[in-house]
C-alpha cells in the first residue's frame, strides 16, 4: 500500500495563459511561415469601411510583384467575381488610400493607367526637398554683383486697338445637339428612360436626376430607334468612364451624340425617298422562318394565329 506511484504526476500543470480554448468563437491553430509569405496589417484585415471584397482584392494585390497586371478585365478572367463588382472594390480602396491610378500618357502617344497600392496609407513618405548647396565655412560666400537696371524708354503714346472676339473655348464652344428619334412612341420613351435610370446600378458615379433622365431620352431613344440593343447602349454609356466623374449628365449627352450608330443598310434610303416615314426592320418568324416586319423578332402573323402552332390560345369549339 505504501509503494509510490511514480507514473502519476505530482500535480495537473497550471494552464499557460492565452492558451486556453475559448468555449465560443475561432480557434488559432498558427504555423509559422519561411517563405512565399506576404504581411497585412489589421488595419486592412479588420477595416471598418471596407466591404469584404475590397479587403480580400486588396490582400492579392499587395501579395503580386511588381509590375503585375490588375486591370478589371485581367482580374475578372482570375475570379468568378464580375467587372462591375470588381471595378466597385478598386473604388473602394482608392478612395481610402490604398491604391492610387492615374493615366498617363507614354512618348509613342498611348494613354496607360499606372496603379500604385500602398500596404499602409498613414505611413507614406513624400519625397523631401532638394538639399540647398553649402559654402565652405573658412570662406565666406562672396556677395551677389550689382546690376545697374538701365533706365526705361518712354513709353510710346497708346494707340487705339481694334477690339476683337475672344477666341471659342471648350466652355463657350456649344456641343453638339441631342439626336431626335423620328417618331418618340410610348414604348421608346418608357424602356429609354428605364435605361437611363438603370446606369447607376453598374456604374455608380452616372447618377441622374429627373431633369437630366428627361432632356436625355430622346437621345437614347433614337439609339433603340435604329435597332441598338439595350445591352449596346448601356455598354456605351458606361464603359471607361474619367476618374473623378464631375458631371454625368453632360458626359452621357457627349457619348450619346458622338457614338451615335447610323441607320441599318436600306433604311435610310427609304428615309431619304419618303421624308416621316419610320423603316421597321425584317425579322425571320422563329418557327416557318417567313420574313415579316416588326420592332422584335418572334413568330409571324399566320403563326401566332395558327391552332396546330399555338392551341394554349384557341378554344375547343
Amino acid at each position: 500500500m505504501d509503494t509510490p506511484q511514480v507514473t502519476a504526476p505530482k500535480y495537473a500543470p497550471s494552464p499557460v495563459p492565452g492558451d486556453a480554448t475559448p468555449t465560443s468563437g475561432v480557434t488559432h491553430i498558427n504555423v509559422r511561415h519561411a517563405a512565399g509569405f506576404t504581411v497585412i496589417g489589421n488595419h486592412l484585415a479588420q477595416h471598418r469601411g471596407l466591404s469584404l471584397a475590397a479587403i480580400g482584392l486588396a490582400a492579392h494585390i499587395q501579395s503580386l510583384p511588381a509590375g503585375a497586371r490588375i486591370g478589371i478585365k485581367h482580374l475578372a478572367e482570375r475570379f468568378p467575381e464580375g467587372e462591375t463588382r470588381i471595378a466597385a472594390a478598386l473604388r473602394e480602396l482608392e478612395a481610402h488610400g490604398y491604391l492610387h491610378r492615374s493615366r498617363v500618357r507614354l512618348a509613342d502617344g498611348r494613354i496607360v493607367t499606372r496603379t500604385v497600392s500602398y500596404n499602409r496609407p498613414d505611413a507614406v513618405a513624400h519625397p523631401a526637398p532638394a538639399p540647398r548647396p553649402r559654402t565652405s565655412p573658412s570662406k565666406p560666400a562672396p556677395p551677389p554683383p550689382r546690376v545697374t537696371a538701365p533706365e526705361p524708354p518712354p513709353a510710346p503714346t497708346p494707340q487705339p486697338q481694334p477690339v476683337l472676339a475672344p477666341a471659342p473655348t471648350a466652355r463657350t464652344t456649344p456641343s453638339l445637339p441631342l439626336p431626335q428619334p423620328q417618331e418618340l412612341t410610348p414604348e421608346l420613351q418608357r424602356v429609354a428612360t428605364a435605361l437611363l435610370a438603370d446606369l447607376r446600378r453598374h456604374a455608380p458615379q452616372l447618377v441622374l436626376s429627373e431633369n437630366d433622365i428627361r432632356a436625355l431620352t430622346p437621345g437614347v431613344a433614337t439609339w433603340l430607334e435604329r435597332d441598338a440593343h439595350p445591352d449596346t447602349v448601356r455598354h456605351a454609356l458606361t464603359t471607361d468612364l474619367p476618374v473623378p466623374l464631375k458631371h454625368p449628365a453632360k458626359l452621357l449627352h457627349h457619348r450619346i451624340t458622338a457614338l451615335l450608330p447610323p441607320p441599318l443598310p436600306g433604311t435610310q434610303d427609304v428615309a431619304l425617298a419618303h421624308p416621316g416615314v419610320i423603316v421597321i426592320p425584317l425579322q425571320n418568324c422563329d418557327r416557318c422562318d417567313r420574313a415579316f416586319r416588326s420592332r422584335h423578332p418572334g413568330h409571324c402573323r399566320d403563326c401566332r394565329d395558327c391552332r396546330d402552332c399555338r392551341p394554349d390560345l384557341h378554344t375547343a369549339a
